[in-house]
């Protein structure tokens, strides 16, 4: 069994930074994919970045230049560093991975709200 625990969220104004955590934890398949999604109040879910093993990193264009994606495969952890936020990142944070050929395992979700 895979375990995912999301951290960092919390209530910050227009323009500044948090960081995101997300720390695996079970027998994890070393390739695969993690990242995040988002969804806001009233609205679906959505991708936010995404990093495999091997390979390059994803971003959703409404992140681009202001959100980076990292991960320490030796902790399985992977990070979200969020800069520049605005009001519409207001979201709950969902930390995702995924082996190859499997299902994903989602963590509880961490909420980030961004005042005006």
């Amino acid at each position: 069994q895979v375990q995912l625990v999301e951290s960092g969220g919390g209530l910050v104004q227009a323009g500044e930074s948090l960081r995101l955590s997300c720390a695996a934890s079970g027998s994890i398949f070393r390739l695969n994919t993690m990242g995040w999604y988002r969804q806001a109040p009233g609205k679906q879910r959505e991708l936010v970045a995404t990093m495999p093993t091997l390979g390059n990193t994803n971003y959703a264009d409404s992140v681009k230049g202001r959100f980076t994606i990292s991960r320490d495969n030796a902790k399985n952890t992977v990070y979200l560093e969020m800069d520049r936020l605005k009001s519409e990142d207001t979201a709950v944070y969902y930390c995702y991975l995924r082996p190859i050929g499997d299902i994903a395992v989602w963590g509880q979700g961490t909420l980030v709200t961004v005042s005006s």
